[in-house]
């Protein structure tokens, strides 16, 4: 007797996890650098993250509504990341109002004019964050100390803002590496404590659900790029430890650049993305005119993507070159 075979459209392979799988485990990974926000900055933390996830879901269901699409899209978790996102982007001090205003440009601008989840270019928290930082530069440049310090908010600065424009290292005042391990300093809500953000992004590993050559690769570069100036003249750069400590890049490197949608899809395309990010990010925090480079490296390599995902593929079975 002969065999019967089912032959179907492919993916022949089907994978056990699903988008809302995978968003939910990203939530859940999030989750102890949100409760340190909160340790951190208690009520001001609370009422951005209520006011930017809420007004994320808000956005999206209006979208859904207008494009006559089901609601139930809204418990794929997408748009709690990106609201979760964005307000561990924001300064404490940031008015909730002005919060929520980045939260529709995020999920509006950043999300569904690209024609909703799997088809934005660039990552929606950070449209959001890079709106806000255009529109409102005053108030996302307004830091304020933590709940567990006692420093005057006239003469407070974050970690990368001192060592960009007070000279830290000649003053001696640069910011300790165990505060910025632990997370007592000034900053973004989600931002300060790396080794909260470390547990998550370990997490997230650990279930395969990001690929491990994004951080690799902005680790890496950026390890080598200020690690090389740091050797010729430490005294006028920091060392790669505190730049990996500091600011947005732990963040960065694991929540964001990985995402899914808007990063390269082949090995050799991945390592450039995150090689570039990293470089990026240490070229602007050393030679720009901005403290933290993060935000803009992987706004800039998102817009690469595309390109990168188009002319660095592997040769499909069966294809020949081109003769020269």
């Amino acid at each position: 007797m002969s065999k019967a075979f089912l032959v179907e459209s492919s993916p022949h392979l089907r994978e056990k996890d699903t988008t809302p799988r995978i968003m939910h485990r990203v939530v859940l990974s999030l989750v102890p650098a949100c409760l340190a926000a909160l340790y951190f900055f208690r009520f001001r933390a609370l009422a951005l993250f209520l006011a930017c996830v809420a007004t994320c879901l808000a956005t999206e269901a209006l979208f859904f509504w207008v494009r006559k699409k089901p609601y139930s899209s809204l418990l794929d978790g997408s748009a709690i990341i990106t609201g979760m996102l964005l307000a561990m982007t924001l300064p404490p001090s940031f008015p909730v109002s002005l919060a929520a205003i980045g939260a529709v440009v995020s999920i509006g601008i950043g999300k569904q004019i690209f024609g909703g989840l799997g088809h934005n270019i660039f990552n929606p928290a950070l449209v959001g964050r890079a709106f806000l930082a255009a529109a409102f530069p005053v108030a996302m440049t307004t830091w304020i100390p933590t709940a567990t310090m006692k420093v005057d908010i006239a003469t407070f600065a974050t970690p990368l803002g001192n060592l960009k424009f007070q000279n830290a290292i000649a003053q001696g005042t640069l910011t300790s590496l165990k505060d910025l391990f632990w997370g007592n300093i000034g900053g973004c809500i989600g931002e300060t404590s790396a080794v909260v953000l470390l547990i998550g992004g370990i997490y997230l590993l650990y279930r395969r659900t990001i690929d491990w050559r994004i951080p690799a690769g902005i680790i890496l570069s950026l390890t080598v790029f200020t690690g090389a100036l740091w050797l010729v003249n430490p005294g006028k750069y920091a060392s790669p430890l505190f730049h990996l400590l500091a600011g947005g890049l732990l963040i960065g490197a694991f929540f964001m650049a990985t995402d899914m949608v808007t990063s390269p899809v082949t090995r050799p395309a991945t390592w450039i993305y995150a090689l570039g990010i990293g470089l990026l990010t240490g070229l602007i925090r050393l030679f720009g005119g901005y403290p933290e480079g993060v935000m803009y490296s992987i706004l800039l390599m998102n817009a690469f993507v595309p390109l990168l995902n188009r002319y660095i593929r592997p040769r499909i079975l069966g294809q020949r070159r081109k003769a020269p």
